[in-house]
């Protein structure tokens, strides 16, 4: 799957180079200009979607900040690196054993001499479906743009019920870490994101990389590396797990035809989660409203209007609870489209919006 630049000749491609020849920026200044980026674009209202906001303020217009123009710089420098387009090489490889299964990772690794991003991808299926290579859309579009994609596999049911997932998972991300330099990015550089149960199990791990029931499988050779990362990104995630089981029972109780496979839905949380008390502990909105001490990452959140396997207020719920706890979430809704519009409808405008969402979101947030 190995593509070159749209000129097509093999050009190397060069270590990234800091904006205005000026030395990468601290952490005091990366804030500062953060927080100018939230500032408006009085003529163009797609900036909304990086404030924080859904909405314009009274009047419709903000002033814009004199230091926009420096923001703007930055932008460029995302687009240039996110309009890029590297050859990937892909290759899997065991990260993790029970017994005498192994759980393998497939990295997809952009040829270049980075360091680059790393993303780990986590699938979707209920929690006990499908595997790593579930999102491949995302994976390739995103490891083109110059970001090293890691998607796991992991227990499942029946093989393990709930937090048996974490574990691997943030087993995963640790292992990911310590390889980071040999893999060609840094192990500061590391986010996560998932689709549907997998942007749920994105979320939570990313707010609770100290939990010890998470972080129970020991990596003896970077005892010290911890699971944080750097931005989540989901798509169509099942944010409320309680929630959904219950809206998937009255569902169920009106009758057929159904507007989900609630008759397929409905089990997988009974075998991954088992009572309605796991679901109501592991739903990152309900953390939030106990006010649970957690991490708050900047969140990318996309879904379609007309996605009825994902309830709107369950995502009102988690925005609402995050952005009173401090985080920022960039929310985006796409009109019309159903669930799992990227994967299902591959090219066309909503898809290659999200995508480019994706990849921009990335950039920005992992440097």
């Amino acid at each position: 799957m190995g593509v070159w630049r749209a000129d097509e000749r093999r050009v190397h491609l060069p270590r990234r180079v800091p904006v205005f020849g000026v030395a990468p920026l601290t952490g005091q200044q990366a804030e500062i200009f953060a927080s100018l980026d939230r500032r408006a674009d009085p003529v163009d209202p797609s900036w909304l979607r990086h404030t924080g906001q859904d909405t314009l303020p009274t009047g419709g217009r903000l002033t814009p900040d004199p230091g926009y123009g420096m923001v703007a710089a930055i932008h460029a420098r995302i687009d240039k690196e996110t309009s890029m387009s590297y050859e990937v090489k892909v290759e899997d490889i065991e990260y993790l054993r029970h017994g005498n299964t192994a759980y393998l990772a497939t990295l997809y690794r952009p040829q270049g001499s980075g360091p680059f991003p790393i993303m780990v991808e986590l699938h979707g299926g209920a929690w006990c479906r499908s595997d790593r290579h579930g999102d491949k859309v995302i994976h390739e579009a995103l490891a083109k743009t110059g970001v090293i994609v890691a998607t796991l596999d992991w227990r499942q049911p029946p093989t393990a019920p709930y937090p048996a997932s974490f574990q691997d998972i943030h087993y995963g991300i640790r292992w990911l870490k310590a390889r980071a330099v040999e893999l060609g990015g840094r192990p500061d550089m590391v986010g996560s994101m998932g689709n549907s149960s997998g942007g749920h199990q994105a979320m939570l791990l990313a707010m609770r990389p100290f939990d010890p029931r998470y972080s129970a499988l020991p990596l003896t050779t970077a005892p010290a590396i911890d699971a944080t990362v750097r931005c989540v990104i989901m798509t169509s995630p099942v944010i409320d797990p309680l929630g959904r089981y219950r809206y998937a029972k009255e569902v169920m109780a009106k009758g057929k035809p159904y507007p989900v496979a609630v008759d397929e839905l409905l089990p997988c949380h009974d075998a991954y989660w088992k009572t309605e008390e796991a679901m109501a502990e592991g739903a990152p909105a309900g953390a939030l409203e106990r006010g649970e001490k957690v991490q708050l990452p900047p969140v990318l959140y996309l879904q379609g209007t007309d996605d009825h396997a994902h309830p709107r207020p369950h995502l009102d719920r988690f925005v609402a609870a995050y952005r009173k706890a401090g985080g920022v979430v960039d929310l985006e809704l796409f009109e019309g489209e159903g669930q799992g519009f990227i994967m299902r409808k591959v090219g066309s405008p909503a898809s290659n919006r999200a995508l480019d969402m994706i990849a921009e979101f990335t950039h920005k947030q992992i440097r």
